[in-house]
C-alpha cells in the first residue's frame, strides 16, 4: 500500500511507474493493470501510462544519455520515463514534477534512488534543448516505434509511413455510433450540444467528438442511445450490409460493437461467437444496453464441429485476431510487446479462420474479412493466398484505412461466394 495521498501527482507517478515496469517486463494493459489503481486516481495514472508508452522510444533515448550505466531497478527506470513524459508535456510545472517524482521514489526500492531521480530529472531540464534536438534527428527515437515495425511500414507504405507513425504516437479520436433504432443522429447531436459537447457527423451514423468525454457525460448512454466506436470500425456493418431477415454470423464478436451495429441497421437472425465466455458476456451486456437481441455463444470459430449446425449463413463477418497495428495509439503497449514473428503467427491463425468460415457461407452469400492492422501480411497478402485456392470466391470490395486524426487503421475485403 502506498502512503502517498491518492490525489497527489506523486501517487499517480508511482502507480504509473509500476504499471509501466510491468508492461516493459511483458505484461499487457489488457490484463487489468489499471484496474488495480484507486478509482479516483485512475484517469491521471492512465494518462501517464499511455503517454509514456506512446513516447517510450523518446524517453528511452533520453535515459541512455542521462544515465552513466543501465539502471537495474526497473520500477525506478519506469518512474524516470513517466516523469520525463510529464516534464515534456507540462513545461509550466517542471519543479512540481521533479519534487513529486522524488517523493514517489521515496516509496519505491526502499527510497534508495531519491537522489538519483532528482539528479537525472534536473540534468534533463538543463540539457533539454540539445537532447530534444538530438532525439528529433534520430530516425528511430523520433518515430517512437520498434525498428522492425518501422521497417515493415516503410516497405509497405514508402510515402505514407511517417503519417502512420505520427498517428500512432498521438492520442486517439473519440467517436460515437448513434443507435438509429432509438434516435436520429441530428437529434442526438443536439443533445450533445445542450451539454456543451461539440461533435461533427462522420460516416453513416457517426459523430466525431471534438474532445474525448467519459461515457457518463454522454446523454442517455446507459439507455442505449449511442455507443463509442471508431468511424473506421463502423465501416464493417456498412460494407457487409446484410438484408433484413438474413442469417448472419459475427465470428469474432467481442466486445460486440460490430454485432450491435449490424442489428441497429436491420432485423437479423444473428449468431455472435467469441472464444471466451467472459468476452461473450461483454457482447451480451452491450446488446442489453442497446435493446438488441442475438444468440451469443462461446466457441472457437475455426473449429466448426464445436458450434456449427450445418445451416449456412447469408453473411459472415470475420473480424479476425491481428497485431492491432492500426489501433496502436489505443493500445500503446502493443508496440513494445509485439515481436516481428507475431505477424506470421497471426497470419497463420487468420488463414485457419478464413478457410473454415468460408465453408459456412451460402452460395450467393458474402463474407467480410476485417482486421485492425496495417501490415500487408495480415491483409492483402492473406486475401491473395485465399483467392488463389478458392475459385468460387470473388473479391467485391477492398479497402485499407490508414490511421488519421479522424479514424483508426482498418482493412476490409468483401468476398462473394459464387453460385
Amino acid at each position: 500500500m502506498s502512503r502517498l495521498p491518492f490525489h497527489s501527482l506523486a501517487f499517480a507517478l508511482q502507480q504509473a511507474a509500476r504499471i509501466l515496469a510491468a508492461v516493459l517486463a511483458g505484461q499487457s494493459l489488457a490484463d487489468g493493470l489499471l484496474a488495480r489503481v484507486e478509482a479516483s486516481a485512475r484517469p491521471a495514472v492512465q494518462d501517464l501510462v499511455y503517454g509514456s508508452l506512446r513516447r517510450y522510444g523518446r524517453g528511452d533515448y533520453f535515459l541512455s544519455h542521462l544515465l552513466s550505466k543501465p539502471l537495474a531497478a526497473e520500477e525506478i527506470r519506469a518512474l524516470l520515463l513517466v516523469a520525463l513524459y510529464r516534464l515534456e508535456t507540462r513545461p509550466d510545472a517542471v519543479h512540481t514534477v521533479v519534487d513529486q517524482a522524488v517523493a514517489a521514489a521515496g516509496e519505491m526500492a526502499e527510497g534508495r534512488f531519491r537522489a538519483l531521480v532528482n539528479g537525472v530529472l534536473r540534468n534533463f531540464l538543463r540539457q533539454q534543448a540539445p537532447l530534444t534536438a538530438e532525439v528529433e534527428a534520430d530516425a528511430i527515437a523520433s518515430a517512437q516505434h520498434p525498428d522492425w515495425w518501422l521497417a515493415q511500414l516503410q516497405e509497405a507504405y514508402p510515402t505514407q509511413w511517417r503519417q502512420i507513425v505520427d498517428a500512432g504516437n498521438s492520442p486517439p479520436p473519440m467517436a460515437l455510433r448513434v443507435n438509429s433504432r432509438r434516435i436520429e443522429r441530428a437529434a442526438y447531436q443536439a443533445l450533445l450540444e445542450a451539454e456543451g459537447i461539440a461533435a461533427t457527423p462522420t460516416g453513416e451514423v457517426g459523430l466525431l467528438l471534438a474532445k474525448p468525454q467519459p461515457v457518463d457525460r454522454l446523454p442517455a448512454f446507459f439507455d442505449g442511445l449511442v455507443s463509442v466506436q471508431d468511424p473506421g470500425a463502423q465501416r464493417a456493418a456498412i460494407l457487409l450490409d446484410p438484408a433484413p431477415g438474413s442469417r448472419v454470423l459475427d465470428a469474432c464478436a467481442a466486445p460486440g460493437g460490430k454485432t450491435a451495429h449490424l442489428l441497429e441497421r436491420a432485423d437479423l437472425d444473428l449468431l455472435a461467437l467469441d472464444l471466451k465466455p467472459s468476452r461473450c458476456r461483454r457482447v451480451e451486456e452491450n446488446l442489453v444496453r442497446l435493446g438488441l437481441t442475438a444468440r451469443v455463444k462461446a466457441a472457437d470459430c475455426a473449429k466448426l464441429n464445436t458450434w456449427w449446425d450445418g445451416n449456412m449463413f447469408d453473411a459472415v463477418l470475420a473480424d479476425v485476431p491481428c497485431t492491432a497495428s492500426g489501433v496502436v495509439r489505443r493500445n500503446p503497449d502493443a508496440k513494445w510487446l509485439r515481436r516481428e514473428a507475431d505477424i506470421h503467427s497471426f497470419a497463420a491463425a487468420q488463414a485457419r479462420i478464413l478457410d473454415a468460415l468460408w465453408q459456412t457461407v451460402l452460395p450467393g452469400g458474402k463474407l467480410l474479412y476485417a482486421t485492425c492492422s496495417v501490415f500487408p501480411a495480415e491483409n492483402g497478402q492473406q486475401i491473395a493466398r485465399f483467392l488463389a485456392g478458392q475459385p468460387q470466391a470473388r473479391r467485391c470490395h477492398e479497402e485499407q484505412l490508414l490511421p488519421t486524426a479522424d479514424h483508426d487503421g482498418f482493412y476490409y475485403c468483401l468476398l462473394e461466394k459464387l453460385v
